[in-house]
């Protein structure tokens, strides 16, 4: 890869990580306000697993998933950020990490999870990795190695964030909305369809998920920065 190139994705990489590269800047700041909101929506309950999916591709899903276990790391907590998007998975290239082993291997017993975490450049932050692309991803992430994994890494972890494909691609998402405490949809300002928002929340709504609220990015506003805003169901 030419050394142009390399450096145009260390700083797309940077950019996707504005919580950690530029923690006073409004756009981090907002992403610890949605952490806050999701904090006060389960203020009877604790809130441990999460997992953050959007109707369809490229609405910023993986960007806010990634921040927001930034700021949850930022605030203290022990997070694991797992790239359970086993289809399209992003999460080893945006915090530069191996990909080598991960999900795939914990889920088919040929690695433990101690063994696929990897550590990142935030404090009290870690990252599962996907690992090697599987034939089967819904089978295994409905599998009862899934639940086992999330019932370990709840002993190890303050909170834990799940990356997951656009509902209405496949059906991943709803099949891990079962095992997580809460869901939280990402729509992009003038990209989501109205009708496919509606669609993924019915979709999440069947499978009995309970939906924290939405996240609408790539709002504009003068300063051309991007604006966050987090909205209860």
């Amino acid at each position: 890869m030419a050394r142009k190139d390399r450096k145009k994705i260390v700083q797309l990489q940077n950019r996707s990580l504005i919580s950690m590269t530029t923690p006073k800047s409004p756009i981090a700041e907002q992403f610890r306000t949605i952490r806050t909101n999701i904090q006060f929506s389960s203020v009877d309950e604790e809130l441990q697993t999460m997992i953050v999916t959007s109707s369809g591709p490229a609405e910023g899903k993986s960007t806010t998933t990634a921040n927001l276990a930034v700021v949850f790391a930022q605030q203290g907590k022990r997070v694991l950020l797992i790239d359970a998007d086993l289809r399209k998975p992003t999460v080893h290239y945006t915090f530069r990490t191996e990909n080598h082993i991960g999900l795939s291997n914990v889920l088919t017993r040929q690695a433990s999870l101690e063994e696929a975490v990897a550590t990142t450049a935030q404090d009290k932050l870690w990252v599962l990795p996907s690992g090697p692309i599987p034939p089967n991803p819904s089978e295994l992430l409905g599998s009862k190695g899934m639940t086992t994994l999330l019932e370990q890494a709840k002993d190890q972890y303050d909170v834990i964030i799940l990356d997951t494909p656009p509902v209405l691609a496949v059906t991943d998402a709803q099949v891990l909305s079962n095992l997580a405490d809460g869901v939280v949809l990402v729509v992009s300002s003038g990209k989501t369809e109205i009708d496919a928002a509606k669609k993924a929340r019915e979709l999440l709504d069947s499978a009995k998920a309970r939906i924290l609220g939405v996240v609408l990015n790539n709002k504009k506003v003068q300063d051309s920065q991007y604006y966050y805003y987090y909205g209860g169901k």
